[in-house]
């Protein structure tokens, strides 16, 4: 099975609280809390142990509480080769009402500082050229400025590593100027970047093709309840979710980038037809994205209905409408 590196630079705990509706201002009650050594590399990385992949975490991460992360890394047997700094880790708190509304309240972090810097730099350099697929992920702590993450990018594809990348606001910025061999903004992010409102399926998918145009080969939208889009070298993809009762969508776009990294790496080189592959690797990732939400928490490959969520997720050939009017486009 192929070897993973992700990388988390602002590794979180998060306060996943479940409850009912909140009443702002007043006294409310949960069902269920519970605190998880998280961040978006590290959640991507659970996902990919469980689907089999030898995986190594790497990054920054805070001395002060680092215990809960340490204890995740073993039980997950991921490889902990991160980097400890002074300070402790942000705590997030992300509340879970019925309905599927989630609220998150992020807390500050520690400031990476330019020593921190460079031994992450030496870090990862002793592990280039080990991996098969390399994934950066998550927000930058105080300290690290967006044009480091870009040499990151750059550093990794100059070993012929392919790199995804999965980060938001100025970040993400710099990170597409390094080119990454594939990105995954959900929509939100991905209208950020094109600088206006993305009202429709067509609009989406003219946005995420002007990224695919800069040279980024694999553009991975995922657009909640309404599916996800792809946008890959041998075509254009969309994918329906199976019906589910949707708890928590906290770790869902990790997890759908885990099972599309995942899926790519397992068919490198697979005779079968592309069109056959394309739909097996969207539809898994789609359904285990879907499996995920279920729940508070990463997405389970073993859930014992999954091959049933599989089934029931749709993926097609997407096509634009032709000239992208208004009364022609879906609506999203």
């Amino acid at each position: 099975m192929p070897r993973v590196l992700t990388i988390t630079l602002n590794p979180a705990l998060d306060l996943n609280v479940e409850t009912g509706t909140v009443r702002l201002g007043g006294v409310n009650r949960s069902r269920t809390t519970r605190l998880d050594a998280a961040g978006k590399g590290i959640n991507l990385a659970r996902v990919l142990s469980r689907l089999g992949h030898t995986v190594t975490v790497s990054g920054l991460l805070g001395d002060i509480n680092a215990a809960p992360f340490e204890r995740l890394f073993h039980s997950d047997m991921l490889d902990d080769q991160f980097v400890r700094v002074p300070g402790q880790n942000r705590i997030n708190v992300k509340i879970a009402e019925d309905g599927g509304r989630v609220t998150d309240l992020n807390g500050p972090g520690f400031d990476a500082s330019p020593e921190s810097l460079k031994q992450l730099e030496t870090r990862l350099g002793d592990l280039t050229g080990h991996y098969d697929a390399v994934a950066i992920a998550g927000s930058l702590p105080a300290g690290f400025e967006a044009d480091a993450l870009a040499r990151l990018v750059c550093h990794f594809k100059a070993s012929g590593t392919p790199v995804w990348l999965d980060t938001s606001g100025p970040a993400l910025d710099a990170g597409l100027r390094a080119l990454p061999d594939g990105i995954k903004p959900n929509i939100d992010e991905l209208a950020e970047w094109a600088g206006s409102a993305l009202d429709s399926l067509d609009a989406v998918a003219a946005a995420a093709r002007a990224l695919q145009e800069t040279g980024i080969a694999h553009v991975v939208v995922s657009m909640g309840e309404k599916g996800v889009l792809w946008l890959s070298p041998s075509g254009d993809w969309l994918a329906s979710p199976p019906p589910v009762t949707v708890l928590s969508t906290v770790c869902a776009g990790d997890t759908l980038l885990a099972g599309m990294i995942h899926g790519l790496l397992e068919r490198n080189g697979d005779p079968v037809s592309c069109r056959r592959n394309c739909q097996q690797i969207l539809s898994t990732a789609t359904a285990l994205s879907a499996e995920c939400v279920r729940h508070v928490g990463v997405g389970d490959p073993m859930a014992d209905d999954f091959t049933q969520l599989i089934e029931q997720t749709r993926v097609t050939l997407f096509t634009p409408w032709p000239g992208h009017n208004n009364n022609g486009e879906m609506p999203l």
